[in-house]
């Protein structure tokens, strides 16, 4: 099976050498996300929801790029650096994901890269049909 690395160029990506999205044959993992634009800048600073919403559309354009859709996706895992907002976490991922229905994993942590960074999500996909062109 041919692997397939796709980058954004944000500077996380070239400082600690990962790829936002890997496609193996119909396996799709994407990396760990946050709310950082392509210059590194937090997106929506204090606002979890609003964090989250970002990065889901981040994530969903980091599987477009290897071939795969949101629709694809079978597990994600959110990190939040404060449980007492878990409301807004879930409720971003229902708002993505409640026709879907992935495995989901959501869990604090007690810090991420930044301290503006409020949230982190990661998903791994399985594309069972491939999209017509």
């Amino acid at each position: 099976m041919e692997r397939q690395n796709f980058s954004t160029g944000t500077p996380w990506e070239s400082l600690a050498g990962y790829s936002r999205a890997v496609r193996v044959g119909p396996f799709v993992y994407v990396s760990g996300t946050t709310a950082s634009d392509a210059s590194g800048q937090i997106q929506h600073p204090g606002d979890l929801y609003g964090q989250a919403i970002y990065i889901y559309q981040k994530i969903e354009g980091a599987l477009k790029a290897v071939g795969a859709s949101l629709q694809d996706v079978v597990r994600t895992r959110v990190y939040v650096t404060n449980m007492d907002e878990w409301q807004q976490a879930t409720r971003a991922h229902h708002e993505v994901f409640q026709d879907i229905r992935p495995a989901n994993t959501l869990v604090e942590v007690s810090r991420l890269a930044t301290p503006d960074m409020l949230v982190e999500i990661e998903v791994d996909a399985y594309i069972m049909h491939e999209a017509q062109a």
